[in-house]
């Protein structure tokens, strides 16, 4: 049933993979979803991709996309109905998110982690990854996205890694100086292609019937 659909390879609780997931959503595609467990990643993915990393798209030709902004633009490029790869903003989308996945993503690890980091404390990692959270508020308080009022691309690559950080402490969050933001986060959080995002799977094995993503037609 699946055979003809590109696959992709996932995990639901990855900000990656959840980029890379509506990425696909935005685009209006369908893939066959193989949702994995980190723990036991099945041979099929680290056969097509030792690196062992969620997302993992594999294209029905056989062609292999590892990385997840690469998913990203490869769907919204056959189809992007929204707008998101709109060009007088796609230089200034991709340095936001190349610093989201650089810098602020480094301090986001060692917050979350920060039991594993006692170079510095939790507060200290929290508030370096603030400086990220500064420039997106920053945009967010002159429109009702990061580069205008129709979301881009750097909504959708760079919201789950806001989310991720949110959850470290969610109470923190709520307290933070950043009222834009966390209405920008509160309204991807409640919108519906996040919401069919998030749906939960049972991990695929070797042998399993292929999920078709989204569900539908």
């Amino acid at each position: 049933m699946t055979t003809s659909l590109d696959c992709l390879y996932s995990f639901r609780r990855c900000p990656y993979a959840m980029r890379a997931r509506l990425g696909i959503l935005f685009a209006g595609l369908q893939v066959e979803l193989r949702e994995v467990t980190l723990k036991n990643k099945p041979a099929q993915m680290l056969a097509i991709s030792p690196k062992g990393t969620v997302p993992v798209l594999q294209l029905a030709d056989g062609a292999v996309i590892e990385e997840s902004r690469d998913i990203m633009v490869w769907a919204l490029e056959q189809q992007d109905p929204q707008g998101l790869l709109e060009a007088t903003i796609l230089p200034k989308a991709n340095d936001l998110i190349e610093q989201n996945d650089n810098e602020f993503k480094y301090w986001l690890d060692r917050y979350k982690y920060a039991d594993r980091h006692l170079e510095m404390t939790q507060a200290e990692y929290r508030q370096r990854g603030e400086a990220f959270l500064q420039v997106l508020e920053s945009l967010l308080e002159k429109s009702a996205h990061l580069l205008g009022e129709a979301p881009s691309i750097a909504d959708i690559g760079i919201m789950p890694f806001v989310r991720q950080f949110a959850h470290v402490d969610r109470d923190v969050f709520s307290q933070l100086p950043y009222p834009h933001l966390q209405r920008w986060l509160q309204h991807w959080l409640e919108h519906p292609l996040f919401l069919q995002t998030m749906v939960k799977l049972p991990v695929w094995q070797e042998g399993d019937d292929g999920v078709v993503f989204p569900a539908g037609s």
